[in-house]
């Protein structure tokens, strides 16, 4: 029987492989760009790998175009935006393990807000955030990142799977709720806390336009707002829009491959498909 099913196997391995270098190609162009010389950047016919490797742009990236300001920035919001997923995680344990009058009503009225655009919420997000002086900081362009309806409904049905005779369990010998969740519940939960660690890490690493409109001043722009100003502050230059793609694209790729064992387990428990 396997005998008869090699040939398919060979051939959808086959498959897969050439769509896997295809769609890896545009990645692996950009940052061998990223390491070419100038010249030989715009060179025809162009070249795949570059004859003298070189780090020249991204040298030139921190020490004449203020990206190491601008990767500081962006560690600050996503760490800031870390700091939502205590709360989210609160929320969906709130959600998973308690019942009260309108708890239904209240998870029904969290989704709803995943229908509304980002877009439109913006105009009074920024109004809340200038009236409590907070435009033009980093905790700015990092709070609406804190708390999504997303998040607490991929925590809440996780830890809706989390057995109610464990948390009863540990009641009865005198734990607090506070306790249950801190060393009982938040341990259990790491699967789903790592996929969405994930996720609000891309999230704030990505970001471009809400940074783009809270922040005034350029000392506060984070790495995808200071990319879009290459174009502006010099003349093109391939490798050097290479090396800031390249720059905010690689430690997602890397936070990816580190927890993409977390984030399959995670998504398989919380019952997604």
């Amino acid at each position: 029987m396997l005998e008869h099913r090699r040939p398919v196997l060979v051939v959808t391995g086959a498959l897969l492989a050439a769509g896997a270098l295809i769609t890896s190609f545009p990645f692996v162009w950009m940052v061998t760009s990223s390491l070419k010389p100038a010249t030989e950047a715009v060179s025809v016919p162009p070249r795949f790998w570059p004859s003298e490797p070189t780090l020249a742009a991204y040298v030139r990236l921190f020490t004449e175009l203020d990206f190491s300001r601008y990767l500081v920035n962006t560690i600050v919001v996503t760490l800031l935006g870390g700091v939502g997923l205590f709360f989210m995680a609160m929320a969906g344990y709130g959600f998973a393990k308690y019942r009260f009058r309108g708890s239904g009503t209240l998870f029904l009225l969290v989704l709803m807000t995943l229908m509304i655009p980002v877009q439109v919420t913006m105009i009074p997000t920024y109004l809340i955030l200038n009236e409590v002086h907070l435009t033009n900081t980093l905790v700015g362009i990092a709070a609406p990142t804190l708390v999504s309806a997303f998040g607490i409904f991929l925590f809440r049905q996780f830890m809706a799977t989390i057995p109610d005779e464990l948390l009863e369990a540990a009641r009865l010998d005198g734990a607090g709720e506070m306790r249950i969740f801190l060393q009982i519940v938040l341990p259990l939960s790491r699967p789903i806390i790592a996929v969405q660690a994930v996720l609000t890490f891309i999230a704030g690493w990505n970001s471009f336009l809400w940074p783009l409109i809270i922040a005034t001043e350029q000392d506060k722009y984070t790495l995808s707002v200071g990319l879009s100003l290459l174009n502006q502050q010099i003349t093109v230059n391939p490798t050097l829009q290479m090396a800031g793609a390249s720059l905010m694209v690689v430690p997602i790729i890397v936070v990816f491959v580190i927890f993409q064992k977390h984030i399959v387990q995670g998504f398989t428990m919380s019952g997604l498909k």
